[in-house]
């Protein structure tokens, strides 16, 4: 009885804190990529200032009560207010269960939008390597580089209609290439190594699950890459 009570009185005092720290948007259309692991969330932020958005950012959203996760708009219009968010919900868990429920119309809170510190070097290249939860994040890296042509990339997709959406939805110098292994860290160094990037004038921008991040960066240090030309963005998965 007393474990109930506090935990009603935590969840009361949880809200009211909400209440005070949330602000809201619209979600203006929900598309799923079949098969749905993969979901597309175009949102209305009329209370984001997007024109300071000079670093990727992200969007620590409430899921559930008391519950939040941190999703990057993959682009956005500073004059509508608009954004887009791709999230991977091949995996159970409140974010997932979340955005599989997700309508046209529908309100979602937000806790705060914050920066990941990533923005484009001004280095001659830009490479970008991620995993479909960081499809936003290396769309978003890629809205920001210019000119274009300083950026490439790969992305790991295991599904392979996905990888067929990818390249026919965005006209993007990010590769969509087959997951050969479980977190995508060697296929990613396999790609990394046909391109023959320059050792001294490329930055590599890392995101996606922790374990594919980690060990990519160590392995593009044992290509000789400093940790000045490795920039890190891991993800829950």
């Amino acid at each position: 009885m007393e474990t109930s009570t506090l935990h009603k009185l935590k969840r009361k005092a949880g809200n009211l804190f909400e209440n005070q720290l949330l602000q809201s948007g619209r979600v203006l259309e929900v598309r799923h990529w079949q098969p749905s692991t993969m979901i597309e969330v175009d949102l209305h932020l009329p209370q984001a200032d997007m024109q300071t958005w000079h670093e990727i950012p992200y969007i620590k959203v409430k899921v559930d009560n008391l519950t939040y996760r941190d999703y990057t708009p993959a682009g956005w219009d500073a004059e509508t207010s608009t954004c887009t968010l791709y999230i991977d919900a091949a995996h159970k868990g409140p974010g997932s269960n979340w955005a599989r429920q997700l309508k046209n119309g529908d309100t979602i809170r937000y806790l705060k939008i914050r920066s990941t510190k990533h923005a484009p070097a001004s280095t001659p290249a830009i490479i970008g390597l991620g995993d479909e939860s960081s499809m936003g994040h290396l769309l978003a890296l890629q809205q920001m580089v210019l000119p274009l042509t300083r950026f490439s990339g790969a992305i790991i997709m295991a599904n392979d209609d996905h990888r067929d959406l990818f390249g026919q939805y965005f006209k993007s110098p990010i590769k969509p290439i087959q997951r050969r292994d479980a977190f995508g860290h060697h296929s990613l160094i396999c790609w990394v190594m046909e391109q023959h990037y320059n050792l001294e004038q490329s930055v590599f921008y890392l995101a996606g699950n922790h374990t594919m991040v980690i060990e990519l960066r160590k392995l593009l240090r044992q290509q000789g890459y400093t940790s000045g030309q490795i920039r890190t963005q891991g993800f829950w998965s």
